[in-house]
C-alpha cells in the first residue's frame, strides 16, 4: 500500500511551516546551554538539540532562509528531495537526499548558509526529518528577501528568485 500526503498529516500531526511544506516538532531536549556557553550569534539559550518531521509536496517548496545553527536532514519516505544551500562566500551546492543511486540518507546544512528545498523533479512528495543543535529557535530564523538575496549573490538570482517567497 503507497503512503498518501493526506495519510502523512494526519498520521504524524503535520502544521503547515513558514517556510512551505509542513512540520510537526517531535523532540526537544529539557536541558539548556547557557547565552554564555554559545557563540556571540545567540541571542539567549537555546536547548541543546530539536527534531522535526518535514514533508514537501510537489508544487511547493521550502523557501530560502538561513539558521544560526547546523541542521542534519535525514530522508525518511517519498521522492528524493533536493536541499539547495548557498554558503556565506556564495558558493552553490545542491545536495539529494533520498534513497536512490547519487542520494544520501543524511545531510547537515551548516549553521549560516542560506538553504530552500523541492522535491526532485518527477517526484510526488519528500517526508524528511531534521534535527537542530542548538535547537531550532524562530529567534534564529532568517526567510530571505529575494532581491537582497539575489543583489548578494547575483550569480544564484535565477534559483533564489525561483524558490524565494
Amino acid at each position: 500500500m503507497q503512503v498518501t500526503v493526506q495519510q502523512l498529516i494526519e498520521q504524524f500531526g503535520l502544521i503547515p511551516h513558514p517556510e512551505g511544506g509542513y512540520y510537526k516538532e517531535t523532540y526537544r531536549s529539557t536541558e539548556f546551554i547557557s547565552k554564555q556557553a554559545l557563540p556571540e550569534r545567540f541571542t539567549g539559550q537555546r536547548f541543546h538539540s530539536s527534531a522535526i518531521y518535514f514533508l514537501l509536496v510537489q508544487g511547493n517548496f521550502s523557501a530560502f532562509h538561513r539558521i544560526k545553527s547546523d541542521e542534519c536532514w535525514h530522508f525518511y519516505a517519498g521522492d528524493t528531495l533536493c536541499v539547495h544551500m548557498i554558503s556565506p562566500s556564495g558558493q552553490l551546492t545542491t545536495i539529494y537526499l533520498g534513497n536512490k543511486p547519487g542520494t544520501v540518507y543524511q545531510y547537515v546544512v551548516p549553521a549560516g548558509y542560506w538553504f530552500a528545498s523541492e522535491t526532485a523533479s518527477g517526484g510526488s512528495f519528500s517526508f524528511v526529518g531534521c534535527t537542530v543543535a542548538p535547537a531550532f529557535d524562530f529567534a534564529d530564523f532568517e526567510l530571505a528577501d529575494s532581491n537582497t538575496l539575489a543583489q548578494q549573490f547575483p550569480q544564484h538570482s535565477e534559483i533564489i528568485q525561483r524558490l524565494c517567497r
